[in-house]
């Protein structure tokens, strides 16, 4: 038996397969550093709404559904982050790194190019 030739018969479907989805997550990983790295007086001003879409969608994609207990309703910032992850349980790693790179082109249309001129 040629192991060789077994190997890259098998394997050659599995890259193809896995190749649009290690495009997403470097895609993500990109568009996720350039939104980490917005200074806070450029162009583009994020909305609390805007951080918090970002943040869910984020945390959905690096760490899955939220397990975390509900912080009190006095505790007004983390309650937000956690009520935004919440929103998204059950939702793939897959389809939020997807919605993530999506919310960044409406908001910020031409963000590829930037990073680009960020060195991303």
């Amino acid at each position: 038996v040629n192991h060789r030739q077994t190997t890259q018969s098998t394997w050659g479907p599995l890259i193809l397969l896995a190749y649009p989805l290690i495009k997403m997550a470097a895609e993500f990983t990109r568009a996720s550093t350039f939104v980490q790295k917005l200074p806070k007086d450029g162009p583009v001003q994020l909305s609390n709404e805007d951080k918090l879409v970002f943040y869910k969608y984020y945390k959905q994609a690096t760490v899955g559904d939220c397990t975390e207990a509900q912080p009190w309703a006095i505790q007004v910032e983390a309650r937000m982050k956690h009520d935004a992850w919440s929103s998204v349980k059950g939702m793939t790693k897959d389809a939020a790194m997807t919605t993530y790179v999506a919310q960044l082109s409406k908001v910020y249309p031409t963000w590829r190019d930037e990073a680009a001129k960020m060195g991303l």
